[in-house]
């Protein structure tokens, strides 16, 4: 990898092949899986919730239902996934902080949103 860096005028710089290797070495993905169990299911409240919770943590959260997948970074984008009560949804961060956010996430869901 060291033939990889290169530099000039002072400033060190990364090919883009590595670059993007090198940004995904330290990053840390975890899953977690939920069931929706609050009566109202997703709802505009507990969207709201999710949002605000996942903006204190610097990883990118991701909520996958089947096949459609949303980030957990708009209230809009969690409610098109139509998550009534009984549906299970997987949970994806990828960051320096994803364990801590998807717990974080996850006693939302244990805790029924706090209704």
């Amino acid at each position: 990898m060291a033939e990889a860096l290169g530099r000039t005028r002072g400033f060190a710089f990364v090919f883009p092949g590595i670059a993007s290797e090198l940004s995904t070495m330290s990053q840390t993905t975890a899953t977690r899986t939920v069931v929706v169990t609050n009566p109202m299911g997703l709802h505009l409240r507990a969207a709201d919730l999710i949002v605000k919770l996942v903006r204190q943590y610097d990883c990118k959260v991701e909520l996958i239902r089947d096949r459609q997948r949303v980030e957990a970074s708009g209230v809009l984008q969690l409610l098109g996934l139509g998550a009534e009560q009984g549906v299970q949804l997987e949970l994806e961060a990828t960051g320096p902080d994803a364990e801590q956010a998807l717990d974080a996430v996850v006693k939302l869901f244990v805790d029924n949103f706090g209704e």
